[in-house]
């Protein structure tokens, strides 16, 4: 079972490309994926997100069991807009993630409007991915320590594995064993040593670009961990943090 854990559907206002239903089916094919948990791209209104939350659930209840849904709201909506939308994604479409994007919503993780979306994640027993690397100070993966040890029984998923700072997200998960490391635009070589460091069972595939996922899977097949371990990366792992056995 292979499992691409971060995928997006929608156009993104913050970074100007337009992930296509298309692509999403095309990786599936052209890659051996079975199944692909998709959020939306990054938008900044109610409407927008909504919209795109839509998109996915569609695309979720037309190829059930191959697509997931990921809420992703934007942290700064008003309380009740904010809440009622991640209650409609989990509760009536079915979701089985939140998402916070601190770079792209220019949020801090530790702020009020942050904190939210953890508590969110908590209250509703799903995982949270978080993005880490690129858009400094807020996605530092250092950031996320406290937050981490707070809400022990969450389950939080680093997507890019820290990026530019993978070894802090490195030192973040061996703190934190609520903390998961999703691989995408990270070395091999972190790869292996995450392997050997905190298990295979702490590790996720994730693509991010559609157009992205055959060369993130050359990176996990090539990177030197062994057959077992490389099973787990590329499904096992994403469908036991996601509970898709559901």
């Amino acid at each position: 079972m292979t499992i691409d854990a971060h995928a997006h559907l929608g156009y993104d206002r913050v970074f100007d490309v337009d992930f296509a239903e298309e692509a999403l089916h095309a990786s599936q094919k052209e890659n051996g994926i079975d199944t692909t948990i998709v959020q939306p791209a990054a938008v900044h209104d109610l409407a927008g997100v909504q919209q795109q939350h839509d998109a996915i659930a569609d695309l979720c209840s037309r190829h059930p069991g191959r697509f997931y849904g990921v809420a992703n709201p934007n942290p700064h909506l008003p309380d009740d807009q904010y809440e009622t939308e991640v209650a409609r994604c989990l509760e009536e479409l079915g979701f089985v993630g939140i998402k916070l994007h601190p770079f792209a919503h220019a949020v801090s993780p530790g702020g009020r409007d942050g904190r939210r979306v953890f508590e969110a994640a908590a209250h509703w027993a799903v995982p949270l991915m978080v993005h880490t690397g690129t858009g400094l100070p807020w996605s530092a993966p250092a950031l996320l320590r406290p937050l981490a040890t707070e809400f022990s029984a969450l389950t939080i998923v680093v997507a890019h594995g820290g990026g530019m700072l993978a070894a802090e997200a490195a030192l973040l998960a061996a703190d934190c064993p609520n903390v998961y490391l999703e691989c995408s635009w990270t070395g091999g070589h972190h790869v292996l040593a995450w392997t050997q460091r905190l298990g295979a069972d702490r590790l996720l595939f994730g693509a991010d670009h559609a157009e992205n996922a055959a060369t993130e899977l050359a990176k996990l097949r090539t990177c030197g961990v062994r057959d077992q371990e490389l099973e787990m990366i590329l499904g096992g792992t994403a469908a036991a943090v996601y509970d898709l056995s559901r």
